[in-house]
């Protein structure tokens, strides 16, 4: 009961379909404001807009950069980090190089993930792997990568591959970590089971766009 009572603080909602208009921006921060989540997680442009609704709450405005492949440049990212803090954002939600990763350049992927830190200090950021790309050994790679590189998270997903979240690497990074980093589970999460089942496995976060749904069998359940 008390997981479930206060399942909101680990809710990042989610709303980057490239589609969504200035109302539906408005709606979901709106809804994020009701249920206090811990964040609403936008595209770079949605940023001031969705700023503007929170700023005077306890939900935070998450931004993805370098979403959903990862490929821009170093300075890109870097430009694209400073403005959406620029514009509101206190929590980033970062795709790392996964070409340069698969490339086994782990300096130049641990380097770029330290730039775009250094640049935005006083934020919280998640590096986002793309577990569905990567193999077991990869997967361990990338926990100490993003642990070396200063971050606060790693997240599993873009929620853009074929594959989603696996519990079984939240469970891999939680036992590997030592409490050296936060999880965040994102991708493929739709329901209230598969959300506890996450954060019994040891999430820290979880990244949804189904939180409407999630959130009425909450109440079903709470009540």
């Amino acid at each position: 009961m008390d997981l479930l009572s206060n399942i909101n603080k680990y809710i990042d909602h989610s709303v980057l379909k490239p589609f969504v208009t200035y109302k539906e921006i408005e709606k979901h921060c709106l809804f994020a404001l009701e249920y206090k989540f811990a964040s609403v997680c936008v595209n770079p442009f949605h940023t001031k807009l969705c700023y503007e609704i929170l700023k005077n709450s306890e939900v935070k405005v998450c931004t993805v950069v370098g979403f959903p492949l990862g490929l821009t440049t170093k300075n890109i990212k870097i430009k694209e980090a400073v403005e959406s803090v620029e514009n509101g954002a206190t929590e980033l939600d970062i795709v790392w190089n996964i070409s340069a990763f698969k490339s086994k350049d782990y300096t130049y992927v641990e380097n770029e993930l330290k730039e775009i830190i250094k640049h935005t200090p006083n934020v919280v950021h998640k590096i986002i792997v793309e577990t569905a790309y990567l193999t077991q050994e990869e997967k361990i790679d990338a926990l100490n990568i993003v642990i070396q590189s200063g971050a606060h998270y790693i997240k599993t997903s873009t929620g853009f591959a074929e594959k989603g979240a696996d519990i079984e690497d939240v469970k891999l990074w939680k036992s590997l970590s030592k409490d050296r980093i936060k999880i965040k589970a994102s991708g493929g999460i739709k329901d209230l089971n598969t959300v506890l089942a996450f954060i019994n496995a040891g999430a820290d976060r979880i990244g949804t766009s189904s939180t409407e749904k999630i959130m009425k069998e909450v109440d079903g359940n709470v009540l």
